[in-house]
């Protein structure tokens, strides 16, 4: 007898970081997610963060240093949006926390695409990006011979 094999999908991303409390503010104030657990036990310090119910992301503190991108791992982490207007509504959220931007506003993630949305850094340096498969007709890309999210 065989084993059917579905189509696997990305469940959730964990990320270790530095200071569990600066970056549950960042990713539960900036982003809007809701703490669905933590783990408090002072040396196993963690947080289960999702969106109506379902996990989408885990802090875990136990990182010695900054996001460090020549190291090998994670290259970013990318949310989809559903609509343009709500990534700007992020930007201009995010924008009202004084969090740095890799590029001016709303960029396409290649000359002449549709898709794209905005690029920056959680408190740790880790890449993060909000994005939209069509909407961004008509926006800027950043860095024509290479994918916008490839290089930031």
């Amino acid at each position: 007898m065989t084993t059917a094999i579905s189509t696997l999908r990305t469940g959730h991303v964990g990320l270790n970081v530095t200071d569990l409390d600066r970056s549950l503010a960042f990713y539960r104030d900036a982003l809007g997610f809701q703490v669905l657990g933590e783990g408090k036990e002072e040396e196993r310090r963690s947080a289960f963060l999702g969106q109506d119910g379902e996990l989408v992301l885990t802090l875990w503190q136990q990182a010695a240093g900054r996001y460090a991108p020549a190291a090998a791992g994670l290259h970013h982490l990318a949310f989809s949006a559903g609509a343009i207007e709500e990534v700007r509504a992020y930007e201009a959220r995010l924008r009202g926390l004084g969090v740095a931007f890799a590029y001016e506003g709303v960029v396409a993630h290649g000359e002449g695409t549709a898709s794209g949305g905005i690029f920056f850094h959680d408190p740790d340096g880790t890449r993060l990006e909000i994005s939209v498969p069509t909407g961004a007709e008509g926006a800027p890309a950043p860095i024509a011979s290479a994918p916008t999210c490839g290089f930031f």
